[in-house]
């Protein structure tokens, strides 16, 4: 489930009680495409294999950085990174990647660039073994959205007893920029985890 981000024109209603992350600041700063990614695709569980890939790759990017430095871009990363289309990703050569190091477009790590592939490799073995990347992320929630009732932003952890141990996991078949933290912000951007605050209208829609 994803959207044009380069729609930053794009008006939402402002009226609507949001998530602090998402709040007043971001709308007066023109950032409208931030709360449209906050009214229509945080928190909805995922069950699609190519938007989990876009997922991981995107939150590993943002490590470092803010969340809107890195969705402002998805456009550009989808461009970069044949639309997340993980076989087409893993067969990237290193002069494609050395390649992206030079577009101003996305943010030019060369660990993270170069991550993309080793993910890749990684992300299509876990399909191999659990017949899907879905099925396998799942399970470390036993197949179903954890639904919190956070009362403010300060209430929502860096991290959490799940995300530990599929950032433990992913780490030993291979993947990079996968830590307790990313893997936290990959939960509940997927919906593995509700964390919309209680005050959010999202809260019981998703």
């Amino acid at each position: 489930m994803g959207f044009d981000n380069g729609q930053e024109g794009l008006k939402m209603p402002k009226e609507k009680q949001r998530c602090g992350w998402a709040g007043a600041g971001f709308v007066e700063s023109g950032a409208d495409y931030y709360i449209h990614y906050h009214d229509v695709e945080w928190g909805v569980p995922v069950h699609d294999d190519r938007h989990h890939f876009e997922m991981l790759i995107l939150e590993g990017a943002q490590a470092g950085l803010s969340w809107a430095t890195i969705l402002k871009r998805r456009e550009s990363y989808r461009k970069a990174f044949k639309n997340f289309d993980v076989k087409k990703v893993a067969k990237m050569t290193d002069a494609d990647l050395n390649a992206l190091l030079k577009d101003s477009d996305i943010i030019r790590n060369r660990l993270k660039v170069f991550g993309a592939r080793k993910n890749a490799i990684a992300f299509m073995a876990i399909q191999k073994e659990f017949g899907s990347f879905d099925a396998y992320v799942w399970q470390f929630v036993e197949g179903k959205p954890i639904n919190h009732k956070r009362k403010t932003m300060k209430d929502v952890p860096a991290q959490s007893v799940e995300s530990v141990a599929l950032s433990k996991d992913l780490k030993k078949r291979g993947m990079t920029f996968v830590g307790p933290t990313i893997m936290y912000a990959y939960m509940q951007a997927i919906g593995m985890v509700n964390d919309h605050t209680i005050d959010c209208f999202r809260h019981k829609q998703v």
